[in-house]
């Protein structure tokens, strides 16, 4: 009646061992480290680089307790802190010769002491967030008037492909803050303009005004168009901000927006301040440019005569020369799409590109314009050009396109990432910083962990005392699950904050509920006159139904939180829901496992050991402590 069979015993070994070797990581802690990451968006961070690390660290003596390529960072593991900044000294010294242009950036970090054969299984800790591991926080204030200047400018290009392709003579136009005015001579020519300004352009509204013999259209944007750009603005910034900081290998950084026109970004584990913003000044401008093909322009490239006018010298990753006029035909506002692949023709890598309306109406003027010339893809970081590629002009382009040419399979990837990461929207600026400590940090995680170990064993003491060994197997059920818990917050490498360390609190109180309402119904059979066997099994099979209702209706509730918070309550939320799920686990298939193993052996069973139960009136005497059916 109350034996499990071979394979619910298999499973629960199962779920013991992943659970003890995931939730294993996060006892050994965090060591001081220094992560070496790409300075810039064109560098590399490969084993050459990890070669470089190990070389510098051992002219400077010293020697890392682990140095490992993660990703597309270089991380050395220290024992001490004053080991660490010894060693972020020498690596900068050895990896930065000019401060002025740094090819790398050397952050100071932590990172798990986890061996190495936990790694090589995948087993990670848990991600700390902000209060419990430490780190920086900023608040960025997103320029929105910027944004709108930056609309009106690119209006002002778009009115002007329009009106020449309409034919439709003016005087010129100009741009006065984020109103554009245009010039014309006659009402007809006039009437003709506002047409086209409503049936192209509805995000303009505009007013006219006599000056003279002529007219003049003033044009500026509508309210809600305004509103639409801003919101525009910020999620493109949010988006531009995660492809930087994820390329650097920041285990969890929180950015999401705060208001109408602020940004929050949060690293957790980096306690340097000034790289901190460096990194988030690692934000690039992409444009397209037409490269100066005239006879000045080919002896500026060969260095034999002076920049030509109106141009601009820029070099390659390879260190050849481009002259580039000055002129932008796109920028990365326009690419909507980046994608590697193959040319279906001669099977060489390519890039295919995909840019908006605008940009492709643009690329189809100056194409048709300017076939078998070149046009190079500039990048521009910190106020620094570097040409990512200058291809040919091999016939008309449109909307889509593709960058085909001398490159390898990697550099096709290369090229579509950088050109997917796009640019900032608008200028942001700092309003705001905090760097916590990893003391800090330590001490808030040692109060989390002080609350649930002090929480586990006051609630372990008291079944023990209530149910007797019931209580001890509820005890160990609880054990379980907070191992189980832990094991799969490590698997899913979810963020552990301050909420969420209250909700593994919360958690372990639920999960008793459980076996509470088990351990009652069985003594209430019991107190029915049920056999010992007999009550075991009736308790748990009647008490799974109110169980089940109960955690079901605990979990919808933690659902909505999860689905309609943000931030802190967010966290909160999945922990709490999938502590409800470990604790059926345990309280339920794990719990009854344990029961059957000590019980079901026992074929005539007389007593169980699961405190007092107290009859009825003339049903029987008292039975303390070990109840039986008499």
């Amino acid at each position: 009646m109350n034996r499990y069979p071979v394979w619910k015993y298999a499973i629960i070994w199962i779920a013991l061992l992943l659970g003890a070797l995931y939730a294993l990581p996060n006892v050994f802690g965090e060591a001081p480290a220094v992560q070496v990451s790409a300075g810039k968006t064109g560098r590399k961070i490969d084993t050459e680089t990890l070669g470089q690390v190990e070389t510098a660290l051992k002219t400077a003596g010293l020697q890392a307790d682990m140095l490992t390529l993660e990703g597309t960072s270089v991380r050395a593991r220290f024992d001490s802190t004053d080991n660490q900044l010894k060693a972020k000294d020498a690596i900068q010294k050895a990896l930065i010769p000019d401060p002025a242009d740094p090819g790398y950036v050397v952050a100071l970090n932590l990172v798990s002491r986890s061996p190495a054969w936990l790694h090589a299984l995948h087993a990670s800790p848990m991600y700390l967030g902000l209060d419990l591991r430490g780190g920086v926080h900023f608040m960025l204030q997103v320029d929105m008037q910027a944004a709108l200047t930056k609309k009106a400018e690119s209006l002002a290009g778009d009115i002007r492909s329009v009106l020449r392709e309409k034919n439709l003579r003016h005087g010129g136009i100009s741009r006065n803050g984020q109103t554009l005015e245009l010039r014309v001579g006659d009402a007809a020519t006039l009437d003709a303009i506002k047409g086209v300004l409503k049936d192209q352009f509805a995000e303009l509204q505009t007013t006219e005004s006599p000056e003279g013999g002529e007219f003049k259209l003033i044009a500026t944007i509508r309210p809600e168009a305004a509103r639409k750009v801003q919101e525009q603005a910020l999620k493109q910034n949010i988006t531009t901000l995660h492809n930087r900081i994820n390329e650097l290998g920041v285990a969890e950084p929180v950015i999401q927006q705060q208001g109408l026109d602020r940004i929050v970004v949060q690293l957790p584990g980096v306690q340097d301040t000034t790289k901190a913003k460096e990194l988030l000044g690692r934000t690039a401008t992409l444009e397209m440019r037409l490269v100066d093909e005239s006879t000045e322009g080919h002896e500026a490239e060969a260095g034999r005569s002076p920049v030509p006018f109106g141009s601009e010298r820029y070099l390659e990753r390879s260190g050849r020369v481009v002259i580039v006029k000055k002129q932008v035909i796109i920028t990365g506002d326009s690419l909507t799409d980046a994608q590697p692949g193959f040319d279906s023709q001669n099977q060489q890598p390519k890039v295919d590109l995909t840019v908006d309306a605008k940009g492709g109406r643009i690329m189809r003027d100056i194409s048709r314009e300017n076939v078998h010339k070149r046009m190079a893809v500039l990048l521009f970081e910190k106020g620094k050009g570097e040409v990512l590629t200058a291809p040919s002009i091999n016939g008309e382009l449109g909307n889509r396109f593709q960058i085909s040419g001398a490159m390898t399979v990697v550099e096709a990837n290369d090229l579509s990432l950088l050109l997917r990461a796009g640019s900032l929207a608008a200028p942001m600026e700092i309003v705001e910083e905090r760097t916590i400590g990893p003391s800090l940090g330590a001490e808030n995680i040692a109060k989390g962990f002080h609350s649930v170990t002090w929480g586990f064993l006051v609630i372990v003491a008291f079944m023990c005392v209530y149910y007797m060994v019931f209580g001890l197997f509820s005890g160990i059920a609880l054990a379980v699950n907070l191992l189980l818990l832990v094991a799969v917050l490590s698997m899913l490498q979810a963020t552990l904050t301050l909420p969420g360390m209250a909700a593994m609190a919360l958690a372990l109180g639920m999960a008793i509920d459980s076996n509470v309402l088990i351990n009652e119904r069985v003594r209430e059979e019991l107190r029915n006159g049920a056999s010992p066997q007999a009550a075991i099994h009736a308790g748990y099979d009647r008490a799974w139904a109110t169980i089940l209702d109960s955690n079901i209706t605990t979990l919808i509730a933690g659902a909505a939180l999860l689905a309609f918070g943000s931030g802190p309550v967010r966290g909160f939320a999945a922990v709490h829901c999938i502590g409800i799920l470990t604790s059926m686990f345990s309280a339920v298939f794990f719990s009854r496992g344990l029961v059957n193993f000590w019980y079901g052996r026992q074929k005539k069973l007389k007593t169980v050991s699961i405190g007092t139960v107290w009859r009825a009136e003339g049903t029987g005497a008292v039975v303390q402590s070990d109840a039986s059916a008499s």
